[in-house]
């Protein structure tokens, strides 16, 4: 039986903003088809006690040049900046949290809020805090969000009895909560009684179908049950919900090609290279899947990808260089030396070049290797 661990292994399935309480204004919340009250006030309860078929592609855009590499790389340069930081301080609450060192309520904020997955040590330092009575009651209506993140944390390492008891007193605390419905159905798939969470989703979806994270976790059980297939078809239904989540069209497209779908892959990159076009990840998973596909259009496509991949990453793309070649060379032997495209000769001459170049400088013992293979492909 696959465990729990594995079915949340992305953030995206599992929806771990839903974690966050005040992630959603009362505001918005209120315009919310579906939407309910998350936390309905009740008295404190007592000290928490733990006994151990997607159509064919319509359009191939070309690759975009309207924002220069350079430019997306500095705008880029400065969130990954702060998001570095705010690791190294997430760590660095961590071991003193771990060490009794104090700011555990501190260290758990911070993990929520950077979506960090860290089980373990939520689950330790967490209980810590639930079975202090007296820190529990400074947290005043926060200590349901730390209930919350610790049963998430102890179904993530397998720790059923400690989740069942953090629902349990949330369930107690807030009756007929879809947010606690949720984590009652989280608990059923770390059981492996997807039958049950199936039914336990449905029941929720009957009552707000726009319910993301109970469409995700449908995706998840799927998965985790090895059907593929269900699993492109509930993707399916989720992108004619929403439509804009990019996150769901690369998991539909990573599912495809586990598949060997190749056109419905390319389908989804597509879609995603339109509303996303400066990424340089899509345009060479784009380029990969057109590539396996072969034919002389879909190589001639690919090696575009790949160039226009080089050019988003500054050259700095060893696997883009080596698309372009490998694009060249079974152009190439398809042509049969017959009606060769000149107009990439460069760029095939460039690319062989940048890629010899970058193994002599990072892995000199291999540059002999790429030598010969570039040799052999008449690429030098």
């Amino acid at each position: 039986m696959q465990t729990f661990t594995g079915l949340i292994s992305r953030g995206w399935l599992l929806g771990v903003g839903s974690l966050e309480p005040h992630a959603m204004p009362e505001s918005a919340a209120a315009h919310t088809p579906g939407h309910k009250s998350m936390w309905r006030t009740r008295s404190s309860p007592s000290h928490l006690h733990t006994n151990r078929s997607c159509p064919a592609p319509l359009r191939r855009p070309p690759p975009a040049e309207s924002t220069p590499p350079m430019a997306a790389a500095t705008a880029a340069a400065v969130p990954a900046a702060t998001a570095a930081e705010e690791e190294r301080r997430l760590l660095r609450l961590e071991e003193q949290a771990e060490h009794g060192g104090g700011g555990a309520w501190e260290y758990l904020c911070l993990a929520r809020r950077l979506r960090a997955r860290r089980p373990a040590h939520v689950l330790r330092v967490g209980l810590d805090l639930l079975n202090d009575a007296s820190a529990r009651s400074r947290l005043a209506s926060e200590q349901w969000t730390l209930y919350e993140q610790v049963a998430v944390a102890a179904m993530d390492c397998q720790r059923l009895d400690v989740a069942k008891d953090c629902i349990g007193v949330l369930s107690n605390q807030f009756p007929g909560s879809t947010r606690v419905a949720r984590l009652e159905a989280l608990l059923f798939e770390a059981k492996g009684e997807w039958a049950e969470a199936e039914r336990a989703y449905a029941l929720i979806l009957e009552n707000n179908p726009f319910d993301q994270i109970v469409h995700k976790r449908k995706i998840a059980i799927a998965k985790a049950q090895g059907d593929m297939l269900l699993a492109v078809d509930y993707l399916n239904k989720y992108l004619e919900l929403f439509m804009s989540d990019h996150d769901a069209w690369r998991e539909l497209a990573e599912t495809y090609v586990s598949l060997q779908m190749y056109k419905q892959a390319a389908f989804c990159y597509e879609e995603l290279i339109l509303a996303h076009p400066t990424i340089p990840l899509y345009h060479i998973a784009y380029a990969e899947v057109l590539y396996t596909m072969g034919g002389l259009e879909n190589l001639q496509t690919a090696k575009k990808y790949y160039a226009s991949t080089i050019q988003l990453t500054g050259g700095k793309n060893t696997r883009a260089l080596f698309g372009v070649c490998l694009c060249t060379s079974a152009i190439n032997q398809l042509t049969k030396g017959r009606n060769k495209e000149e107009e990439g000769s460069e760029l095939q001459s460039l690319a062989a070049e940048a890629l010899l170049k970058n193994y002599k400088q990072h892995a000199p013992s291999k540059a002999p290797l790429i030598s010969s293979m570039l040799k052999n492909m008449k690429l030098s």
